[in-house]
């Protein structure tokens, strides 16, 4: 099937780095959020963007404009009346994207194939709240979604063959790169890296080292180009607290179980950069 005009779910960082890639990749998006102030900060994101790309001479000021004109702002969800894909994304939240997905299946046209950005979160469960399953399918871009180069996508147990397809051809006219994972709780990305950054909070929690130093530790000694406590902060401790759960209770293994410290750290609202304080602290 032939994808061309496509909403975007959710005005925050991802949603609007999502919407920018389709935009520049030439869809029609419309980026839609529940509150228009939310989608105004979205769009100038995207405008902000497009400037410096301008400014850095990677591309023209009419090419920058075309991809601004390309963009539609949406504060009412029956705007998806007429597209071809919607890709959702919303809070990390199971009940929210469900009921979201249900009413998405009733605007969005028969053909329509309906993506989540969910980082750890079921496909599977997800699709069960639609009657069109075999359309419903997982794109986890990575942050920040104009600069990263891989899609995570993942297949519902429904999720039929023609609908895998059309991501997998979209994802590559995006410019990104297409990996297929099994509906796994937290697929291989966050299954992989939650449980490192859940170790290094433990290495502070018992008093091993601070924090600075578990990131010194990091990035010379395994060549990350950013430390995991850093990268806790910048991704929110309570959106890392989320996903370490939603791994706990998916494997119901305690490798997984979430540090006392992360714990603390969110309760007390330190949840990283968005609040100017988490492992570290921000101006």
């Amino acid at each position: 099937m032939k994808i061309k005009n496509v909403m975007v779910v959710g005005a925050g960082q991802m949603g609007s780095g999502i919407a920018q890639v389709f935009a520049q990749a030439e869809f029609n998006v419309i980026l839609h959020d529940l509150k228009a102030e939310i989608v105004e900060k979205g769009m100038g994101y995207i405008t902000k963007n497009m400037n410096r790309q301008v400014e850095k001479e990677r591309m023209t000021r009419e090419e920058a404009d075309a991809v601004l004109t390309r963009l539609t702002p949406s504060t009412d969800l029956n705007n998806a009346s007429d597209v071809d894909l919607v890709v959702e994304a919303v809070v990390e939240n199971i009940d929210i994207k469900s009921k979201l997905f249900s009413h998405l299946d009733e605007i969005t046209p028969n053909h329509a194939i309906l993506a989540t950005n969910t980082s750890s979160l079921p496909i599977t469960e997800i699709a069960a709240a639609t009657n069109r399953a075999g359309k419903v399918i997982g794109m986890h871009f990575m942050n920040p979604v104009p600069v990263m180069k891989l899609v995570e996508i993942i297949r519902g147990l429904a999720t039929t063959d023609e609908t895998y397809e059309a991501i997998e051809q979209t994802t590559k006219a995006l410019d990104k790169v297409p990996v297929e994972v099994k509906d796994f709780p937290g697929f291989v990305s966050n299954r992989v890296l939650m449980p490192m950054i859940n170790e290094a909070i433990y290495t502070v929690f018992e008093g091993v080292a601070e924090p600075e130093a578990v990131d010194e530790v990091m990035k010379l000694g395994m060549n990350h180009p950013m430390g995991p406590l850093t990268l806790a902060d910048f991704i929110g401790l309570d959106t890392c607290l989320y996903i370490m759960e939603t791994l706990h209770e998916g494997f119901g293994d305690d490798k997984y179980r979430p540090c006392p410290l992360l714990r603390k750290y969110v309760k007390a609202g330190w949840l990283g950069k968005k609040t100017g304080k988490g492992f570290f602290e921000y101006n």
